[in-house]
């Protein structure tokens, strides 16, 4: 618990930050955070909060970002204007950070023992040999398997998850007095949002770690948070205990956000339709090298066995924790990585195709990823992103006639005709999932793989996505492979629902069934983490 008596670790006063003298995204936001505490900022995509984290710890370019107004002390000393040595002084050793994306923030020519390490060197002079019995004790603290073997592992051979515990450990290292978390559970299943909720509070109580939590995930802030400030557009709407807020929000703003949850049943299917996309005996094994000569002596088993059926106009969902095959799952259906077994689109057995009988079939078969900014070229407008399928598949020649199309599709997600001449940085993250939908659709495809197409999402936008899907759904009979770790998104929008753990489907389904009457065990733990996390 922590005590307000005594001076805040962190007081923010009257903070603004303004880019290029022009655009103010943080607009006079004051709080205090406490020893022992846990201070929620949550608002919509853009509404300042991680820029107001960045400004923090001075990590925002200098040369673009200015603050016009306010202060930010850390235990009585002010950072902004503080020199780049004590900055770097105090980042990473008594404030330490997690960031929202993992992939983008770790080294990737770098593994995870020497990431880890380096925090360790540079601010605790550790040597190498202490530091790597550290760095093991702070992979177990957060719960990664098969600690010592992940040490020479690099960030892309390891799941989302596994990532967002690296980065947590990472944070943690030196046991810092504050822990900014910028949305630190986005890319984590529900039985490890489970157990990372339950093991910063447990730092919290033991180290007196004050942490300010960024998040748009609500039911994280109700089962964590001590306070919560809400933001909007950059200015601070409301602040005050979390219990007060979210069962007597004074901002109408605030309730708004309280009010936003996935809600509604998938669209209804025909039974009796064919298939559009079947496996059998599907699987996905990854060589393991050992020994001088390089040989195989084991594999990882991403996919082992899986069938499964889905139906024009059906959605069947993929769920599962990290690291337990969904999205190779879905990379095998698609052709993108080599698998043994069925694969079956529209009737034709597609597995032994090679790359070019598989390019007329991509039409139809189109994906929308988790990170729309990362899928997104930044030196395209949106405009020649969308319409660049048309022109690898030899459609619409007409220059004229492929702007009208691109014009069409983004009506149809919901987003201005004029959006086309625009850059992805220009729209929120809600937009450029709209953008990313609108480029798989103007192929007018018969399957889209949607893969965790949410989980960078606040609430308010997940629900506008969500019931866009559906829509589209409904207008064109499209399929969907929908991929998520997210049970209240998954039961908004599949018919059916597959359980994966460890490469094999435990249980498939009716979503509601799953959901309400779990069969395995592991679906049962997976259901029962989403309550606690939500209670």
């Amino acid at each position: 618990m922590s005590d307000r008596t005594v001076d805040p670790v962190l007081r923010v006063t009257e903070l603004s930050v303004e880019f290029g003298n022009v655009t103010r995204v943080v607009d006079r936001v004051s709080f205090d955070l406490y020893a022992g505490e846990t201070l929620a900022l949550v608002g919509e995509s853009g509404s300042g909060k991680s820029v107001t984290a960045l400004a923090v710890l001075q990590l925002l370019n200098s040369a673009q970002a200015s603050y016009p107004t306010g202060s930010v002390l850390y235990r009585g000393e002010q950072m902004i204007g503080a020199s780049e040595s004590r900055c770097r002084a105090i980042r990473g050793d008594r404030i330490g950070m997690i960031f929202q994306e993992p992939m983008t923030s770790l080294n990737p020519l770098h593994n995870i023992e020497k990431q880890i390490n380096e925090v360790l060197f540079v601010h605790k002079g550790l040597d190498k040999r202490t530091a790597r019995k550290r760095t093991l004790e702070l992979l177990s603290l957060v719960g990664l398997d098969k600690v010592s073997e992940r040490l020479g592992a690099y960030p892309h051979e390891l799941s989302g998850g596994q990532r967002q515990r690296v980065m947590i450990a990472m944070a943690l290292a030196n046991e810092p007095d504050i822990l900014i978390a910028d949305e630190p559970t986005t890319a984590l299943d529900v039985t490890v949002q489970a157990q990372i909720l339950s093991l910063l509070k447990e730092l919290q109580q033991r180290l007196g770690l004050a942490i300010l939590l960024i998040t748009h995930d609500l039911t994280v802030v109700e089962n964590v948070a001590d306070r919560v400030a809400v933001m909007q557009s950059g200015v601070l709407r409301e602040i005050g205990d979390t219990r007060r807020v979210f069962d007597q929000p004074e901002h109408a703003y605030t309730r708004a956000l309280l009010e936003a949850e996935p809600h509604g049943e998938a669209n209804p299917i025909d039974l009796a339709a064919e298939p559009v996309l079947e496996a059998q005996a599907l699987k996905v094994w990854f060589a393991i090298k050992g020994g001088l000569l390089r040989r195989t002596v084991d594999h990882v088993k991403a996919v082992d066995g899986i069938d499964l059926q889905l139906r024009r106009g059906e959605t069947l969902g993929i769920v599962g924790e990290s690291g337990s095959g969904k999205s190779t799952l879905a990379q095998a259906l698609l052709r993108l990585v080599p698998s043994t077994g069925q694969i079956r689109f529209d009737g034709r057995e597609i597995a032994g195709l090679d790359a070019r009988a598989m390019k007329p079939l991509r039409r139809d078969l189109q994906v929308v990823f988790q990170d729309p900014f990362g899928s997104l070229s930044p030196r395209r407008t949106v405009g020649d992103t969308i319409s660049e399928g048309l022109g690898a598949h030899g459609l619409e020649s007409d220059q004229a006639r492929r702007d009208e199309r691109v014009q069409a599709v983004l009506e149809q997600v919901g987003l201005p005709a004029d959006a086309r001449h625009r850059f992805p940085h220009e729209f929120s993250g809600g937009q450029r999932q709209r953008i990313a939908v609108a480029r798989a659709l103007i192929l007018e495809p018969k399957v889209i793989v949607l893969d965790e197409p949410t989980s960078a999402l606040d609430r308010a936008v997940q629900v506008q996505l969500i019931e866009l899907l559906r829509d589209l759904q409904r207008r064109f009979g499209l399929a969907y492979l929908f991929i998520s770790h997210d049970l209240k998104v998954v039961r908004a929008m599949a018919n059916r629902v597959i359980v994966m753990k460890d490469g094999v489907a435990v249980e498939v389904n009716d979503a509601r069934k799953v959901f309400e009457q779990p069969a395995h065990p592991y679906t049962q733990a997976l259901v029962a983490a989403a309550t606690r996390v939500a209670s």
